[in-house]
């Protein structure tokens, strides 16, 4: 896969993954219980790779081409 996972951030809802093609993905954290229940501090130690991203601390792995799919799936909403 060409396209990475750049850098991450939290709000108190989503998960936005910045991507080296300079697309930027809001993935609720609602869709991931590991993520959901975690504190600030938990999801800020998380670890990049080619492939995703890692938290060691909450033994969770999520794929960016996983986060793909799941963005190509969502309704679009219409004003």
């Amino acid at each position: 896969m060409s396209v990475s996972i750049k850098s991450a951030k939290f709000d108190p809802y989503n998960m936005w993954l910045q991507l080296s093609d300079g697309r930027t993905l809001g993935v609720p954290l609602s869709y991931f219980p590991a993520l959901a229940g975690a504190t600030a501090e938990q999801l800020a130690t998380f670890e990049l790779s080619p492939r995703g991203i890692h938290w060691d601390g909450l033994n969770e792995d999520l794929s960016l081409e996983g986060f793909l799919v799941t963005q190509k799936l969502q309704p679009v909403r219409k004003s």
